[in-house]
């Protein structure tokens, strides 16, 4: 894992293990803190920041909540070997539109 990546997930890391002691609040799935983490490994830190940011700030009672899985700029490699790599996938792109793609973690890879 990259320096950058460390400076911004350990802190990370340590929230979600502290706001697992306490009642959930979060209006959406993912929570905030699970989006930015997501962010943080997938994008570019100054992308992950701004749009961690924009998710924290509609974190409240005047926006519905719901479901809003993160939208990155993802470009698929041209082979890819199932096969051999089926047991190490973490996150699912899903297409949205042109070269975007919902990412959705894969949990059941960490269950076995």
């Amino acid at each position: 894992m990259q320096n950058y990546k460390k400076f911004y997930l350990v802190p990370l890391n340590a929230y979600q293990y502290i706001s697992r002691l306490l009642p959930g609040s979060c209006r959406y799935y993912p929570t905030c803190s699970e989006y930015t983490k997501w962010h943080f490994e997938l994008n570019k830190p100054h992308k992950a920041l701004v749009q961690s940011t924009l998710r924290i700030l509609r974190c409240n009672q005047l926006f519905a909540g719901g479901i809003d899985y993160p939208i990155m700029d993802y470009t698929p490699p041209k082979l890819l070997s199932l096969n051999q790599n089926l047991k190490q996938i973490k996150y699912w792109f899903v297409p949205k539109e042109n070269s975007f793609y919902y990412v959705i973690k894969d949990y059941g890879a960490y269950s076995k």
